[in-house]
């Protein structure tokens, strides 16, 4: 079974936890790190054979057109992570139509393949945006991976929505991010700051408690998670946590986990 690895192509200060000390208007200000640690990205994907779905910041790709081609190029899949990293549900559907075109504007004049993905920014599709899903389809996205099938998260999360892919639109697949049932409860298994929060093992041995099940899970992380070197800035307890937590283990982490399961594009995952 080929499970889907996503990578979410955004500077270390576009991240929602550092948006309350930068915000956007200051991001200009900042010194670009995106370049260097998703190259180290692409290093350790061709050291291990793996192929993964970028979703790529459109703000990011205007100012570093070569990195989209370097993804391409190495083989991988260029998808949206829409234009400036606005969480959904602080946009009119407007906003967001108009957030979403100008970065697959950008993305398609860039990719030369199709790009058909999308990942809203801190997984910002909730049940009060879904007003977004035939936004996406208008569009010709073909599946979105911003479900997330969680409850008491601050900024995301559906409980009760499906945790394997499935059709959410008439021309929409939805691929949430990896959850592992236990006691009825969800726990995020699929990357980001759990990946580097809870204990490897624990990571591993619920993944393959996915894949025993049958169905293929999807893992995702962000260039900023390897850059342990990064700026630091203050910020609360919960969001210092998530943000900044064992960044220098996230490299060995990865390799671990590209040993232990097969991966693939999302697009491939799911066959389309």
């Amino acid at each position: 079974m080929e499970n889907a690895l996503s990578i979410d192509v955004e500077e270390w200060f576009c991240a929602n936890n550092i948006a309350s000390v930068i915000p956007r208007e200051r991001w200009g200000e900042c010194p670009s790190r995106v370049v260097e640690s998703t190259r180290r990205i692409l290093e350790i994907l061709q050291e291990s054979r793996t192929r993964a779905t970028f979703f790529v910041l459109g703000w990011v790709a205007e100012r570093c057109p070569h990195l989209v081609g370097e993804i391409a190029t190495a083989g991988h899949e260029v998808a949206s992570h829409g234009y400036a990293h606005q969480l959904l549900y602080r946009m009119s559907p407007e906003e967001f139509r108009d957030d979403l075109g100008r970065s697959l504007e950008i993305l398609r004049n860039l990719a030369p393949g199709p790009v058909i993905g999308y990942r809203a920014p801190s997984f910002s599709i909730v049940e009060r945006t879904a007003w977004a899903l035939p936004i996406l389809e208008d569009h010709g996205i073909q599946y979105d991976s911003s479900v997330f099938p969680v409850a008491h998260h601050p900024d995301y999360g559906i409980p009760g929505a499906p945790r394997t892919p499935h059709r959410i639109a008439p021309a929409l697949w939805e691929f949430p991010p990896a959850v592992w049932p236990v006691w009825g409860k969800n726990i995020p298994v699929g990357g980001g700051g759990y990946f580097r929060i809870f204990p490897y093992r624990v990571t591993e041995f619920a993944l393959r408690r996915l894949g025993a099940a049958g169905t293929p899970f999807m893992f995702y992380l962000h260039p900023w998670e390897f850059d342990p070197d990064q700026p630091r800035v203050r910020l609360s307890w919960s969001k210092r946590l998530r943000h900044y937590t064992n960044l220098a283990r996230t490299e060995d982490r990865f390799r671990r986990l590209l040993n232990a399961f097969r991966f693939t594009t999302v697009r491939e995952a799911l066959g389309i």
